[in-house]
């Protein structure tokens, strides 16, 4: 599947006095290994509503939803291949859902929107942030000072992505 890009002008034609406003089309990428259903349930209805292409990314399998607008990109197993695949083909203006702080880095430095499963959104300064504390428990983890990773994903988590994407789409399809 490819999404159709336009350009977001205002094209005007003087003669006529008409004026058109053109919408860049954007796409909503999501690192699909680690993204809980709720989120994917939610960004589907956001697809099926809104008209948006999705590209679910994995290098697990993954069932193609029943969704026209929403397409399964299987990779390989290995380090960063998913990652890799959607640096490749976002554009600066697409949406990328993930849990991977280098991957929302590297998203956010080519124009992108990065957003957290659990709500929060990565911008060029909190992703510094994010990064500098994944950094220092992955050091304790390997000190063996700090067991575990985040908590249980919840119904809160759900409410706040909920939130955070339904803002963002408001902004965009104005």
């Amino acid at each position: 599947m490819t999404a159709d890009r336009k350009s977001e002008t205002i094209r005007s034609c003087p003669a006529t006095r008409i004026y058109v406003k053109v919408i860049k089309q954007f796409i909503i990428w999501v690192d699909a290994d680690a993204c809980p259903k709720p989120i994917k349930v939610l960004v589907y209805r956001a697809s099926d509503r809104l008209k948006i292409p999705v590209f679910l990314v994995a290098n697990g399998f993954l069932q193609k939803p029943h969704h026209p607008l929403v397409s399964v990109v299987q990779v390989s197993k290995g380090f960063d291949v998913a990652d890799n695949v959607i640096l490749e083909r976002m554009n600066s203006g697409d949406l990328v859902i993930t849990q991977d702080v280098p991957l929302a880095s590297e998203v956010v430095a080519q124009g992108g929107y990065g957003l957290n499963p659990r709500g929060s959104w990565y911008d060029k300064e909190s992703v510094k942030s994010y990064l500098r504390r994944r950094n220092e428990r992955e050091e304790l983890r390997e000190a063996g000072l700090v067991q575990g990773g985040p908590p249980p994903f919840s119904q809160k988590d759900t409410q706040q992505f909920a939130r955070a994407f339904d803002q963002f789409l408001a902004r965009v399809k104005r």
